[in-house]
């Protein structure tokens, strides 16, 4: 992983529309956009699902236990990125086994599991000696130090998610609105369940580094809640979902540039912004309605 120092992110403020243009021009920024638009598609698409199914704890559990995987990487002198794949896609699985084989509410084996795993986290955090840029990096994300590796990994991500979600959607939607009725109809629920769990696992891995372990939970809430209160028809809130997730990150980077912010939290930030202006909006329309 290769993170930005303070005094190169600082050369990032703009000025004026010259500064944006010559900024574009530059070979991380025009990944960063990619990044973001591709990032972007992948939380609307899943955050629809997650917002829907009541995941968005389990994705937040699960973003906060990819502190282990990195530190373990650190420690291990290895790639973080490829430590944080496997450690997710193992804990999510994991996690989804405990919840069904077990008589607790979902919410107290997450609390549970999420407090084990950031507590082992933060122990093997206090072990690293010496920089520890890496992991602050990836507790506040950095999506201007994304390289052509992660591009790629978060595209396989979307493709994989997007044929395995569009080619079931049927199945999804039912199994998202009615789990008895879909099991009722034979279809397999836990097969589809556990699919769904990895894929999450996966974009939240990929995710990470783009927003950090933080922000990871509202990166993929945000856009499908305001979609969400724009329309009740599902496939309208999909491509709902989708658009914001894209348009909300490429502004936040661009937001992040023009007054000089940490890129991650500026992506937040914007949807946070969209997600109250159109509940506002929402309100009032019912109300003059």
């Amino acid at each position: 992983m290769i993170f930005y120092s303070d005094f190169q992110s600082a050369e990032l403020a703009i000025t004026n529309m010259q500064d944006l243009a010559d900024l574009l021009q530059l070979p991380f920024m025009q990944r960063a956009l990619i990044g973001a638009v591709l990032m972007g598609i992948l939380g609307g698409l899943l955050g629809s699902f997650v917002t829907l199914r009541q995941l968005s704890f389990f994705s937040h559990a699960v973003g906060h236990a990819a502190l282990v995987g990195v530190a373990l990487g650190v420690l291990l002198q290895l790639n973080p990125t490829w430590m944080l794949l496997p450690f997710t896609l193992i804990f999510g699985v994991i996690v989804l086994y405990f919840v069904d084989k077990t008589d607790l509410g979902s919410d107290s084996i997450l609390s549970i599991v999420l407090s084990g795993a950031l507590a082992i986290g933060v122990i093997l955090s206090s072990l690293i000696q010496g920089y520890r840029g890496n992991l602050m990096a990836v507790l506040f994300g950095d999506i201007l130090a994304i390289d052509v590796t992660d591009l790629i990994l978060t595209l396989l991500v979307l493709v994989g998610g997007s044929i395995f979600l569009l080619s079931t959607l049927r199945q999804q939607i039912l199994l998202t609105l009615n789990f008895d009725v879909a099991k009722v109809q034979g279809i397999p629920v836990e097969i589809y369940r556990y699919g769904f769990v990895i894929l999450l696992s996966l974009a939240v891995a990929v995710a990470i580094k783009a927003v950090g372990v933080l922000l990871v939970n509202a990166f993929l809430v945000i856009p499908a809640a305001t979609a969400k209160l724009m329309s009740q028809q599902f496939s309208r809130f999909l491509l709902l979902s989708v658009v914001v997730g894209s348009s909300s990150s490429i502004a936040g980077i661009l937001v992040s540039g023009i007054f000089n912010l940490a890129s991650g939290p500026s992506i937040v930030l914007v949807q946070f912004v969209l997600f109250l202006a159109v509940f506002i909006v929402s309100k009032l329309s019912v109300r003059t309605a």
